[in-house]
């Protein structure tokens, strides 16, 4: 309304000529709804009254505000609807009822009556016509029902199309969703590989202590002390991962390298694993990038070691050949380990490292042993 009596007051002023004035009282307004659409902001109002008010295929609608002039325009376009759809709907909803109203008791009321000093009741004898009236007053008021409810579902049906999403923020939200996917990914992963190595070793740690806690209790306390230190180290790694799920900056301690493999092929060698390991001294200069998921793809591969084959003897070799950092491991296999080493989520976890790093990889058995050949690029390209 304010629109409407906006055009009422000034058009009159500026355009004196008749149908120059009834056609711009009607225009201005349109006008008026559609520039203030513009408005960033009115877009997410508007959404949320679509989506409130009208359901159906508007249900859906969270819209951001406006970023580019495509979506304003839109969105000007959907205000101007809508305000003059309500101006209109408001009209019929006001005049209608009472018009209906009296015709349906025209059979029975006089209206021309309240203008005499005579009853405003008729008889029932009066003019057959005057019988129309109670039926084309209740189609009046059907009428008016129907068109409410296909405005309602009108508005329903184009809401989407002009406050929903544009090509480029659907292209946004989908990179933003693949952004998220992706680091819930990595999270995993790093839960995975981190508590689940802690989690094995520890596991094969107390049996061990716990067989030979009488004796040979050096040995024992050995193991304990090794458990104590893998637990300490999977909390750290949990403590990482939870920070980074809170955002929180000072949780995020930094991730172990190739510098901290030492450490875990000594946690390996105490849960009763005869390592034969072998690195070049070069490893520690290796990229921080390439460093991590290096480490992260060893630590599986004697977690798998670990849990599928037991305390078997591993070999271990991690080289540097021409601009690539090679990782191989190999353990005997036995029995049914070969089923149970390629399932799991360890080996899809190693090739997800392998892949975000454009290396390449082998595993399976090979003549009674369990091997993994990891083939890492050092630089970009290589």
């Amino acid at each position: 309304m304010p629109y409407w009596f906006l055009g009422m007051v000034t058009v009159p002023n500026l355009f004196p000529n008749g149908l120059l004035t009834g056609l711009f009282v009607i225009v201005l307004p349109i006008a008026g709804a559609f520039v203030t659409g513009l408005v960033p902001t009115v877009r997410p109002l508007e959404g949320a009254a679509a989506r409130e008010l009208l359901r159906g295929s508007s249900s859906d609608l969270n819209p951001l505000p406006s970023a580019s002039w495509e979506s304003r325009t839109r969105t000007g376009a959907w205000f101007a609807i809508h305000l003059h759809a309500g101006v209109v709907i408001a009209a019929f909803s006001l005049a209608i009822p009472p018009f209906a109203a009296a015709l349906m008791l025209l059979p029975i009321v006089n209206w021309r009556g309240f203008t005499n000093e005579h009853s405003p009741l008729r008889g029932w004898k009066e003019s057959w016509a005057s019988w129309l009236g109670p039926p084309a007053g209740l189609l009046m008021l059907i009428v008016l029902v129907g068109l409410i409810i296909l405005a309602g579902e009108g508005l329903s049906r184009l809401a989407p199309r002009f406050l929903g999403p544009s090509a480029d923020e659907r292209l946004a939200e989908l990179e933003s969703k693949a952004v998220r996917l992706a680091e819930r990914n990595r999270l995993a992963r790093e839960l995975h590989d981190s508590v689940g190595h802690a989690l094995s070793v520890v596991t094969l740690q107390a049996g061990a202590a716990g067989r030979v806690l009488d004796s040979d209790p050096e040995f024992a306390r050995e193991a304990l002390g090794a458990i104590e230190e893998s637990a300490r180290s999977a909390l750290e790694d949990l403590d990482h991962v939870l920070g980074l799920l809170r955002e929180d900056a000072s949780r995020t301690a930094p991730q172990p390298t190739l510098a901290d493999l030492d450490r875990l092929l000594e946690q390996t060698r105490i849960a009763g694993v005869k390592l034969d390991a072998e690195a070049d001294a070069g490893i520690d200069h290796v990229p921080a990038s390439v460093s991590r998921e290096a480490y992260r793809i060893i630590q599986e591969a004697l977690t798998n070691a670990l849990r599928h084959a037991g305390k078997v003897p591993v070999r271990l070799r991690v080289r540097i050949r021409d601009n690539r950092l090679e990782i191989n491991v190999s353990n005997p296999l036995g029995g049914a380990s070969a089923g149970h080493h390629s399932g799991g989520r360890g080996l899809g976890g190693i090739r997800e490292r392998v892949t975000v790093l454009k290396g390449a990889m082998t595993a399976g058995p090979d003549d009674g042993q369990w091997r993994m050949d990891v083939s890492l690029p050092l630089r970009s390209g290589s």
